[in-house]
């Protein structure tokens, strides 16, 4: 029997499931677990509290070493809202050659911060960087260069 706490995923709303994995299958490598329609009484209508008139997909995500890491919540028929500055909220996602992930990301029009080099509490040096993505979430990626 599982115990305790354990974080599932985060499941982000997007106006285009397809231009999304542009982003999170092509460049980041996640690898699509499942696309799906939902249902008319799908459980997202109360927790993103979507009105009956909005359409969804529901695409879930996996990374090498997790299933279902991250899912993608397409919403149609409603216009979408951007998130607003500041951002309340950010996922953070570690990379291998992070230079040639940001190249693509830049390659997609999108747009994203100066990078920082810092050192965490265990002496790891690891240089981040972050974008916001198509629907306007926030994403910092992250390379461990010297552990």
């Amino acid at each position: 029997m599982e115990q305790g706490t354990h974080y599932k995923r985060i499941s982000i709303v997007v106006s285009d499931i397809e231009q999304s994995l542009q982003i999170y299958r092509d460049i980041l490598g996640f690898t699509v677990h499942s696309i799906e329609d939902s249902d008319p009484d799908s459980y997202s209508y109360p927790v993103f509290q979507l009105p009956k008139e909005a359409t969804i997909r529901f695409c879930t995500l996996d990374s090498p070493d997790q299933v279902r890491t991250l899912a993608l919540t397409e919403v149609k028929g409603i216009e979408l809202p951007k998130e607003r500055h500041p951002h309340m909220s950010a996922s953070v996602i570690r990379v291998n050659g992070i230079e040639n992930v940001l190249s693509q990301i830049e390659g997609l029009g999108l747009s994203f911060t100066e990078p920082k080099i810092d050192t965490n509490s265990n002496g790891d040096i690891f240089k981040e960087q972050a974008f916001v993505d198509f629907d306007g979430h926030l994403i910092v990626l992250y390379e461990l260069i010297k552990q």
